[in-house]
């Protein structure tokens, strides 16, 4: 009887501890795996752009990606994507995270946590520089006449739609090569992210100028958007946290912002 009971304590035992058993998370899976899937669209300097002729990833994010993979122990996989599938591919698991300039939205914080931010953002115009000065405010931009050009699929577009009315709206579907429209005369201003037109007045000094990038048009923010899964959500936020204190990120935003 005593060897009875014994057996069955042994077994109540095992029971409630297979019961209580924490399943494994998705961080444990990418560790054993032994790669981080990163979702990036290549075409949104100086966060992420495909260079076609060599296959290669490189931009800010990037490079903040590497330094994740290696504080995790894992080699990097790049996933190419789009703006307007971004959506459709993080919710079909094509990636573990999604890192290249991507703003924190409600909607995308319902599929998926987003890290600590990393970069305060806001739309701004970019204009040629002999232009700079009619497109000052939305109501400077939104008259008949102004072409405003937009990419598709992601909060550029969406912030136009909401709030260009009466000017033009062109969509084109190459962001790499979309400011070359408005240096050349094809269109008149983008409203876009004020890093992203910081950029673009580096490239084409004298040519494009950024509009009051440092008062933009509303508030935004920039992180890391990740499939749902807390133990990845807290490595990556400590990790986040650690890069900023002993300068891993100030060494890697100098070389791609200042």
């Amino acid at each position: 009887m005593r060897r009875l009971l014994s057996c069955l304590a042994v077994a109540l035992v095992l029971t409630a501890t297979s019961v209580h058993a924490e399943p494994a998370s998705r961080l444990d899976d990418i560790v054993k795996r032994g790669s981080l899937r990163v979702g990036t669209t290549g075409d949104y300097l100086p966060f992420t752009f495909l260079d076609k002729a060599t296959q290669k990833f490189r931009g800010f994010d990037v490079d903040m990606a590497e330094a994740l993979g290696k504080a995790l122990g894992v080699r990097i996989e790049f996933v190419q994507t789009a703006w307007p599938q971004l959506m459709k591919d993080f919710e079909a698991d094509k990636f573990d995270i999604a890192m290249g300039g991507i703003t924190i939205t409600l909607d995308r914080q319902k599929k998926g946590p987003f890290s600590s931010p990393i970069m305060r953002e806001g739309k701004t115009p970019i204009a040629r520089c002999a232009d700079q000065g009619k497109y000052q405010t939305l109501a400077d931009i939104d008259k008949p006449g102004t072409r405003v050009i937009i990419n598709p699929g992601g909060t550029n577009e969406r912030f136009a739609r909401a709030n260009v009315k009466s000017a033009e709206i062109k969509v084109y579907g190459d962001n790499v090569t979309i400011f070359d429209e408005i240096a050349k005369g094809d269109a008149d201003v983008m409203i876009t992210d004020a890093s992203e037109t910081r950029y673009q007045q580096k490239l084409h000094p004298g040519v494009l100028c950024a509009v009051h990038p440092d008062k933009p048009f509303d508030f935004a923010e920039k992180a890391y958007w990740m499939q749902r899964d807390q133990a990845l959500k807290d490595f990556v936020d400590q990790w986040l946290h650690i890069a900023t204190e002993d300068g891993t990120f100030t060494k890697i935003y100098a070389m791609w912002f200042e």
